[in-house]
């Protein structure tokens, strides 16, 4: 299983509706990408003050690296990133991208 999380800097001016809808939209290419299992979405809650800005992410866990990549290419999750990253403090700056393999 590949456990995708991606950590964001939303700009202030984006509502916690359209952060929402982002994450809705994304939670729907559940049924459009074989092998992805489902998305969790929440602010950071962190008390240690170490989030480096980061104050919101998700994670997708997938199957396997196919059905990562498959989601990673996939049209409607490029569409869905660009939005993200239009939404982020500092476009891809705004972003922190990290994968990693489960047993």
């Amino acid at each position: 299983m590949i456990r995708h999380c991606v950590f964001v800097k939303f700009k202030t001016t984006i509502s916690r509706a359209d952060r929402d809808a982002l994450y809705a939209d994304l939670a729907r290419l559940k049924s459009r990408v074989h092998g992805m299992l489902g998305l969790i979405a929440g602010q950071n809650v962190n008390p240690e003050g170490l989030g480096q800005g980061f104050g919101e992410g998700f994670i997708i866990d997938f199957d396997d690296v196919a059905a990562r990549d498959a989601y990673l290419v996939h049209p409607e999750h490029q569409a869905i990133g660009a939005r993200i990253v239009a939404a982020t403090e500092g476009g891809v700056e705004g972003l922190f991208v990290f994968d990693f393999a489960l047993p």
